[in-house]
């Protein structure tokens, strides 16, 4: 219920007075008749259902499936995806809206195949999930016994008959290993419908059927404000020029006051402006000039304020009746600046305001396998855990869905920018049929007018590694040699919808935020996946060939949106989910829960785990390794980034959120625990930090600045053996430019070792303020499995800040990857996964409900040295 509740409010804030939503008593059944009606005669039967929600989770809360996520019921719940479906919903109409001349039901959401009825007339259908529906019901409700009905065909046995039917198949996904649908015949690229749903490597196949998003009913008699547009047509410290357009619909031709209104952050009036305006029959723009005197604008997290104006739009046609609407945004300019470098590269930065902004973040995919059940608390947990990283971006991935507006109002407060992909997440699509292009237009229309008013938005990006698939992958190649005619048909296709269609759309709709046609590209450039030019996506580290991480050192992209290696959540997060018998890198359970290489992926995992570390002796020392792998090689990898500014503008890394419990690229897990990463992150994205990289013998000292002050202060390189010995100590004061990396030291082996045991030895890298530590990063010359790392004694201290509690750590000897969790319950910790340097103490601000007593009783502190049984 929090979740409509939440759903609600946020419609109600967009939609006019008159829009309310649906009070309907709803229920569900098979559609009788239906090929697997006599398997699951059960399920025949007229349930309740929550609208928004899906067949999963009405099936699942009345009990008829297991939990989706527990165990391994995955193969055993595929017949849902085949099945059809049918909703029904009664409702009253009070007399007020009967007495109205007009009314709409709008569906914000139906997935996917849809025929609707209304009262036993047809209605409407629909065959896209990420559109609104709308159809006029004026004259055809009445007070009582109202009946909507809805009909879901299953996407797959809709598609499949015309998919196996092409004599040469674009192509397409990840295929089924159930056999609900031919391992050659994918439907998913040929559906507007969630790709991720179909399965990927991250997350389950649960192919769902629903109402997912809530259902309204707006009525009116004279006029009412269908929708508002704030364009920013100048903007400095000193003034700006905005026009706001309002866009009418009239049942009659008829003059009215238009009053804008900007209310500034604080509720003071910023500005008025009113103007009568001739309205004409039906839907038409009034354009509103407004300026405002020294405005506060919108900034990006790290940058300034988060400035947000409320912008207030009535109409009013006296006796015909007043109509108001509002809506929050914030005022800011964007570029994606693509400058050309005299050697023929390009860059790709994003500019707000005037400012080039180094991107930091990562790549958000959906919340859940049921987009119904992502509560707005979900939301804010996993966002305030993006900015708490020190991220300033997160990118929407496109093999998911839409989000609400409820996740851009946090991502505008939060200050995290959104690069936003339309929803096409791999394969190859239908681009060349006219009906799909027509259908995909209509979503883009739908998606960027309703998000446009959200200032986190600075990128609309067509899809997510389709060309790269097609030129790099085999895609065109082997569609080119099986039917050449065809494949120039598909080329074409792909061009006119990502090339032109989508790119119309943003320019008509979007209020200046630029268009990218795909990603990785450099926007239909004849290369695709180019260090050189353009956004860049680089999986030769965990993916094929899995080369180590030192080669992410020597890759220098102009902005990489996408890298990334596996970690499993923690143990916690899996009770319940994995059965302790089953808590084994091989068992079955968990092979189910890991989706890269078809379960395998543990595998991979462990080359890299053993790379460093060696093998682990048991799950858990799997799953804690597996994440200081993650966390250390995903470090290494964003540091090089920022330290190749202003070459490099951006570092997206793969992937912050879980879809559900289990193995994933992500840094905060399902359940909203950090993993070690994450806590990385948030030492490696800060907007001071040191960056000290070594590769092939030569470590590289820079010194990072994402702010817009010089930062003055000193640097200190220590080298030092594991029993904490200094055998050399140097320190510089330094100034380091606003927005700069700044190169201070090259180092060789020798220089740094001597004579010295490298097995023994380690280098400490600190940017100093004063005597304060900003930022330290420890540097190894062997691996951990190589070296001689001791059985570190790390003692805890227990002291009182205020109302919370700090942890103090300190060793006498060198202690990797320390890592602080609590028996029996979860704390918020503000630092962990970290290297104690030898007699040098660590504080961490420790917050839970318990006793002192309670957290030092169930307090456990783990080090790799342990880990690797030292």
């Amino acid at each position: 219920m929090r979740r409509l509740g939440v759903l609600l409010l946020t419609l109600l804030w967009a939609l006019p007075a008159a829009a309310t939503p649906l009070s309907a008593q709803w229920s569900f059944r098979l559609l009788p008749g239906n090929a697997q009606a006599s398997a699951h005669p059960e399920v025949t039967q007229w349930r309740s259902a929550q609208i928004p929600g899906s067949v999963h989770t009405d099936l699942l809360a009345h009990e008829l499936i297991p939990n989706p996520y527990a165990g391994a019921p995955e193969a055993g719940l595929q017949w849902i995806g085949l099945a059809d479906w049918e909703y029904q919903a009664r409702f009253d109409v009070d007399a007020a809206t009967l007495a109205r001349k007009h009314a709409e039901l709008t569906f914000e959401g139906l997935d996917t195949f849809a025929e609707v009825t209304l009262n036993d007339r047809p209605l409407l259908k629909a065959n896209n999930s990420h559109r609104s529906w709308r159809a006029r019901v004026d004259g055809r409700l009445k007070a009582h016994d109202n009946t909507l009905r809805i009909v879901f065909r299953s996407p797959i046995t809709t598609l499949l008959p015309r998919v196996q039917a092409m004599p040469h198949k674009i192509a397409g996904n990840y295929p089924s290993p159930y056999g609900d649908e031919p391992k050659d015949a994918m439907v998913g690229n040929f559906v507007r419908k969630p790709g991720y749903h179909f399965g990927w490597d991250w997350g389950p196949r649960y192919v769902t059927a629903g109402i997912w998003r809530p259902v309204t009913l707006d009525s009116w008699d004279v006029q009412r404000i269908t929708d508002v547009a704030v364009q920013t047509q100048a903007l400095s410290e000193q003034r700006a020029e905005l026009q706001v357009d309002v866009e009418v619909e009239r049942a009659a031709a008829g003059t009215a006051q238009v009053q804008v209104t900007l209310i500034d952050p604080d509720g003071s009036v910023a500005a008025t402006v009113e103007q009568e305006a001739s309205l004409r029959k039906g839907r038409q723009v009034v354009s509103v000039p407004v300026q405002v005197a020294n405005p506060r604008r919108w900034w990006p997290v790290g940058y300034g304020e988060q400035a947000r104006y409320t912008v207030r739009t009535v109409v009013d046609a006296g006796k015909q009746g007043r109509v108001e609407q509002q809506l929050r945004t914030g005022l800011r300019t964007v570029e994606l600046r693509r400058e050309v470098d005299r050697d023929g590269g390009q860059g790709f930065a994003f500019v707000i305001n005037g400012v080039p902004i180094f991107a930091k973040g990562a790549n958000v995919i959906p919340f859940d396998a049921f987009p119904a059940r992502v509560d707005a608390a979900r939301l804010r947990r996993d966002l305030t855990a993006a900015r708490d990283a020190n991220m300033n971006m997160v990118r929407n991935w496109g093999g998911g869905y839409y989000e609400d507006s409820t996740f851009f109002d946090i991502a505008d407060e939060l200050g995290l920018l959104v690069w936003q992909d339309f929803m096409f997440g791999g394969g190859m699509q239908p681009g060349y049929d006219p009906a799909f292009r027509q259908n995909v237009v209509a979503e883009a229309r739908d998606n960027v007018r309703r998000l446009r008013r959200h200032p986190s938005i600075v990128l609309w990006c067509g899809n997510n590694e389709e060309e790269t698939a097609w030129k790099d992958w085999g895609h065109g190649r082997d569609l080119t040699a099986a039917d050449p005619v065809f494949a120039k048909k598909v080329w074409q296709g792909y061009v006119d919808l990502f090339g032109h269609d989508l790119r119309q759309v943003v320019s008509e709709h979007g209020l200046g935020v630029p268009y990218w046609s795909s990603s990785p590209s450099n926007d239909l450039d004849e290369k695709a996946n180019d260090s050189t030019r353009g956004d860049k996506h680089y999986w030769q580290v965990w993916g094929n060939p899995a080369l180590p991480v030192q080669a992410y050192l020597r890759e220098t992209p102009r902005f990489m949106s996408e890298y990334g290696l596996q970690a499993w959540p923690s143990l916690r997060t899996l009770q319940g989910i994995i059965p302790a018998d089953q808590q084994q890198v091989d068992s079955p359970v968990v092979k189910a829960h890991q989706k890269f290489m078809a379960g395998e992926g543990n595998q991979r995992l462990l080359q890299y785990i053993e790379r460093e570390f060696g093998t682990p002796r048991n799950f858990d020392d799997f799953v804690y390794l597996s994440q200081v792998t993650q966390a250390e090689g995903i470090a290494l990898a964003a540091l090089h980034h920022r330290a190749s500014r202003p070459y490099t503008m951006g570092s997206l890394y793969w992937q912050l959120n879980d879809v559900w419990p289990g193995a994933s690229w992500s840094s905060v897990d399902h359940d909203g625990r950090w993993k070690a990463l994450h806590f990385h992150a948030k030492r490696f994205f800060a907007g001071h930090a040191v960056a000290a990289l070594r590769d092939e013998g030569v470590t590289r000292v820079s010194l990072l600045n994402d702010r817009a002050e010089p930062l003055r202060g000193a640097w200190r390189l220590r080298v030092m053996d594991v029993d904490g010995r200094v055998r050399s100590d140097e320190r510089k004061a330094v100034t380091v430019p606003p927005l700069a990396a700044l190169e201070v030291g090259r180092f060789t082996d020798a220089q740094l070792l001597g004579k010295a045991d490298p097995r023994r030895t380690v280098a400490v890298a600190e940017l100093l303020d004063g005597e304060q530590v900003v930022s330290r990063q420890v540097v190894y010359f062997a691996a951990a499995k190589d070296m001689r790392l001791p059985q570190a004694k790390i003692v805890s201290r227990w002291v009182r800040e205020g109302d919370d509690s700090v942890l103090e750590l300190r060793s006498a000897q060198l202690a990797r990857g320390v890592w602080v969790e609590f028996d029996g319950f979860d704390a918020v910790l503000d630092d962990n996964a970290l290297d104690l340097v030898p007699g040098e103490p660590v504080r961490i601000r420790v917050k839970a409900d318990q006793s002192a007593k309670a957290l030092a009783d169930a307090l456990r502190v783990r080090s790799v040295a342990e880990a690797m049984g030292r």
